[in-house]
């Protein structure tokens, strides 16, 4: 028996000690995430990584005394091989989510956007004070009108349980054979590129920018995100954006050729490109 001097209080009782039964570090086992899931359907093997990342990755701390000894933590592997199998399937795989706006009048609105994970490529559907179901099936219908222009099929959708995504909603990614998979709840990391995304146009963008009607959001926004896809280098494809331009290079310090400049939402945003 283990002799913890821990106190609880009670409807008035006095201080009083609690005995528990120690946990005895042979006895816990490693959780394999998704090691005997992989060779499964992809599917399947996708949503045990996404539980995986979310337990690995989430805000509660280790288990205490569920370290078990050795060079190398099972954790470790599992995050690992979940992170190497999203990278496999990254190419057909796009992910979605909403993010809230606060305007100047003490509005609140909802952005809806579609980020595919192989090219980082951010696909906004619209801007709205009132996201029922039948607005977010419309977006969804415009967006898989488009996805046969992918140059790799995309298989597979991820989004949280929020209720904005209703049963229409999934309906029409899977009639163009998207399998719809659903973070775990409470677990925003399972879906880390869109809510990297989120991060990334609040501190580039919104954060600077006092926003007073939806039309005026959605102009900026459109902006952001044509900088975002053709001209904000990303460290994950090589400095390179998800779609750059033709001008669009890398050039040294010495290099004789001009470089030419435009500045967008006022100066906010500054692209560089070789002159023509």
């Amino acid at each position: 028996m283990c002799f913890d001097m821990s106190l609880w209080f009670f409807a008035g009782r006095s201080p009083a000690l609690v005995w528990r039964t120690p946990i005895v570090s042979s006895s816990l086992q490693p959780v394999d995430f998704c090691g005997e899931r992989a060779s499964s359907r992809s599917s399947s093997a996708l949503t045990h990584c996404l539980v995986g990342i979310a337990g690995l990755f989430g805000d509660a701390g280790p288990t205490r005394g569920a370290v078990p000894a050795g060079p190398r933590s099972p954790r470790t592997s599992a995050s690992s091989f979940c992170g190497e199998f999203l990278l496999a399937q990254a190419q057909s795989v796009i992910a979605c989510d909403f993010f809230t706006v606060e305007t100047l009048w003490l509005g609140r609105l909802y952005v809806l956007f579609f980020i595919e994970l192989g090219s980082r490529r951010v696909h906004l559907a619209g801007c709205t004070a009132n996201p029922n179901g039948p607005w977010t099936a419309q977006q969804a219908r415009q967006l898989a009108w488009s996805l046969s222009e992918l140059p790799t099929p995309i298989r597979f959708l991820i989004h949280d349980r929020d209720s904005k995504f209703s049963k229409v909603f999934d309906e029409v990614f899977r009639n163009e054979g998207v399998e719809i998979i659903r973070t775990p709840f409470r677990a925003p990391k399972a879906n880390a590129f869109a809510e990297r995304w989120v991060g990334t146009v609040r501190r580039d963008c919104l954060d600077w920018i006092l926003i007073v009607s939806r039309r005026q959001l959605e102009q900026v926004l459109r902006v952001y995100v044509d900088h975002y896809n053709s001209h904000r280098p990303h460290r994950a494809l090589g400095l390179t954006p998800p779609a750059p331009e033709r001008r669009l290079r890398l050039v040294s310090p010495a290099s004789p050729e001009r470089v030419h400049r435009r500045d967008r939402l006022g100066g906010l945003i500054h692209e560089y490109a070789v002159a023509a």
